[in-house]
């Protein structure tokens, strides 16, 4: 049955709007095999361009590995989902991934298990550990295969900022870079959901990652682009919405792609046959509380000097934190104090610090901290 919006997962068409400039600049960048970092705050729909430009990528030279590294907390950790994803994505058998895999990886006994969902004809183990195989070997998969194979490869990785988390991360950081930067037939594309983090790997000159590709900012959606899609959406489930609310939900989440379509489809769902300001408050209230255990879940550990850091947050203090008055008016403890607060606050990712100050960046928790605190 068709949904009249989506969220939660990627967006494929007719849901998939915009980007226009963004989808060419990413699909020239792999079909030519510059490297592209992806760089935007969390919902702003970065793993659904990524899937729209592959899907729309047609050329048998070029072949397009997708891996999600989220799990991964530990260097072997990675390169274990990164070897397992590269094999069994360059072949379409079992019998073509056992020959790539032992041709490529020596020492290697994998694990191929038969998977019973529908779609998936099995699951690979390599067991790659420190003792069996060195980092070298398994960065240097792709090159290896795509020689083999006569094409280009595009390797694009998901929560990569991952890395930076990891036991002596720089040092893989630095292991990574060395081995990449050199492959002729391989090129990546890099994106994650911590924002402060990717900007930390990427943007500063002393890490390994500087300057490593093509860094592709997203903007916002803007509102001429959702309220045709909007409008429409309504339309075709026998609904209409005004103008000026479809004005407000983009403004109330901040253009923020998800959020506008759990907005849209919160509002689709209580209004009758056109929204009014009664159900559009009610679905307001609809996507707080169906967020307030996520919220809960991100600050029922924090102190009682980082609830005053986002009281203060919260009432348009964005800058001046060590001054005394606002250290007094808000309970923040030293000035000392200050810079820790900001730099947990900043990894909890309940602020984000830009060029106006620190906000809050995610607005339905601004919304639901409001009423909290």
């Amino acid at each position: 049955m068709e949904q009249p919006f989506v969220f939660g997962v990627p967006a494929t068409s007719p849901h998939f709007i915009g980007r226009e400039k963004e989808m060419a600049r990413l699909g020239s960048n792999m079909r030519y095999g510059v490297n592209t970092v992806l760089m935007s705050p969390r919902r702003w729909g970065k793993t659904s361009l990524v899937n729209r430009v592959v899907s729309s990528l047609n050329e048998n030279s070029i072949i397009v590995v997708q891996m999600d590294i989220f799990a991964c907390r530990s260097e072997y950790d990675f390169y274990n989902t990164f070897s397992s994803a590269i094999l069994h994505q360059t072949s379409s058998k079992i019998e073509e991934w056992k020959d790539l895999a032992v041709g490529f990886i020596e020492r290697l006994t994998p694990k191929i298990s038969v998977s019973p969902e529908p779609g998936v004809e099995y699951s690979v183990s390599l067991g790659i550990t420190p003792k069996t195989h060195s980092p070298e070997e398994v960065l240097s998969l792709p090159q290896k295969i795509a020689e083999r194979k006569n094409c280009h490869m595009v390797i694009c990785i998901d929560e990569f900022q991952q890395i930076g988390e990891f036991p002596d991360s720089m040092e893989v950081q630095k292991k990574l870079r060395g081995v990449w930067q050199h492959q002729k037939s391989v090129s990546y594309c890099l994106y994650g959901s911590k924002l402060h983090m990717m900007s930390k790997l990427f943007l500063k000159k002393s890490y390994p990652f500087y300057r490593f590709g093509d860094v592709l900012n997203l903007d916002p959606i803007p509102l001429q682009t959702w309220a045709p899609y909007i409008q429409g959406r309504f339309m075709e489930f026998g609904k209409q919405i005004d103008m000026k609310y479809v004005q407000r939900i983009c403004e109330t989440v901040d253009y923020q792609a998800s959020y506008v379509q759990q907005l849209s489809y919160s509002v689709f769902l209580i209004s009758d046959l056109e929204v009014t300001d009664e159900s559009f408050s009610k679905a307001l209230e609809d996507l707080i509380a169906q967020n307030s255990n996520v919220f809960i879940e991100q600050t029922q550990s924090l102190t009682t000097y980082q609830i005053n850091f986002l009281r203060a947050v919260l009432d348009g203090v964005s800058t001046g934190f060590g001054e005394s008055a606002i250290r007094e008016q808000y309970n923040l403890g030293s000035a000392s104090n200050i810079t820790r607060l900001k730099s947990t606050m900043v990894d909890k990712e309940l602020v984000e610090i830009t060029n106006m100050g620190i906000i809050i960046s995610d607005p339905v928790l601004k919304l639901w901290l409001r009423k909290v605190l």
